[in-house]
C-alpha cells in the first residue's frame, strides 16, 4: 500500500515542526508539502494533490476554513482533516457542513492524530472525543448507547443505508443528496451515538432494530 501524502498547513513554524516530526515518525504517512497561510496551502494542495490536508483554522489569509472549501471544491477526493484550538460549536458544525472528515483540537493526544489520519484514509469521519462530549452533552457509558430518538429521521435514514454497507456515493444517489451532505450526516451520527467506526455503527443499528442481522 503506497503511503498516505498529506498536506500540512499551520502558521506557527514551531508548531508545524512538532507536528511534521510526528508525522515523519509515522508509518506510511509521507508529508508532500507545508504551507503557513490559507493561500499557499490550496496552491500547494493543487499541485501536490495529497491525499489528506491537515489544516489550521487561524491562519493569514483566507483561514483554514475557507482554504478546506477552495480544496474541497478542486480536488473533492482529497479528505480534509482541522486541527485547531478553537473548539467551538460554531467552528465544528461549519466544518462539517463544508464537508470535512475529521476535526482535532491541538490539545489532543499523539494518538489521536494516528487514529484520525487512519479513519479519514478508509474513507470514515473522525471528531476528537471530547468534541463529541461538548456538542452532544455527555457520551454513552459503554453499553448504553443513545437512543433511536436522539437522531432525527433523516439521519435514521443515513444511519440504516451506511449499516447495509452502502457507499456515500450510494446513498447520495438514494436519497437525492450530495456527498458531502451524507458525510455530514454521517459524521453527526456518529458523534451523537458516540461511536468511531463502521464496525460500531452497525452493530448499534442491529442491537437497536434498525436493520436486521441476518
Amino acid at each position: 500500500m503506497r503511503p498516505l501524502r498529506l498536506l500540512l498547513a499551520d502558521d506557527h513554524t514551531l508548531v508545524r515542526a512538532g507536528l511534521r516530526a510526528l508525522l515523519d515518525g509515522m508509518d506510511g504517512v509521507t508529508v508532500v508539502a507545508e504551507a503557513d497561510n490559507g493561500e499557499q496551502a490550496v496552491a500547494l494542495a493543487l499541485e501536490h494533490k495529497p491525499d489528506v490536508a491537515l489544516l489550521d483554522i487561524t491562519m493569514p489569509g483566507i483561514n483554514g476554513l475557507q482554504a478546506a472549501e477552495r480544496i474541497l471544491a478542486a480536488l473533492p477526493d482529497t479528505r480534509i482533516v482541522i486541527l485547531s484550538m478553537h473548539s467551538g460549536e460554531e467552528y465544528v458544525n461549519r466544518a462539517l457542513a463544508l464537508g470535512v472528515s475529521g476535526y482535532l483540537v491541538k490539545d489532543a493526544a499523539t494518538r489521536e492524530l494516528r487514529a484520525a489520519l487512519e479513519a479519514v484514509a478508509a474513507g470514515q469521519t473522525y471528531l476528537s472525543p471530547r468534541l463529541t462530549s461538548q456538542l452532544f452533552g455527555s457520551r454513552p457509558h459503554p453499553g448504553e448507547p443513545a437512543p433511536k430518538s436522539a437522531l432525527t429521521t433523516r439521519q435514521l435514514e443515513v444511519l440504516r443505508l451506511l449499516a447495509l454497507g452502502r457507499s456515500v456515493k450510494e446513498i447520495a444517489h438514494e436519497l437525492q443528496l450530495s456527498a458531502k451532505t451524507v458525510e455530514t450526516y454521517r459524521a453527526q451520527i456518529m458523534a451523537r451515538l458516540g461511536l468511531r467506526d463502521i464496525a460500531s455503527l452497525v452493530r448499534y443499528a442491529i442491537r437497536n432494530g434498525i436493520v436486521s442481522a441476518e
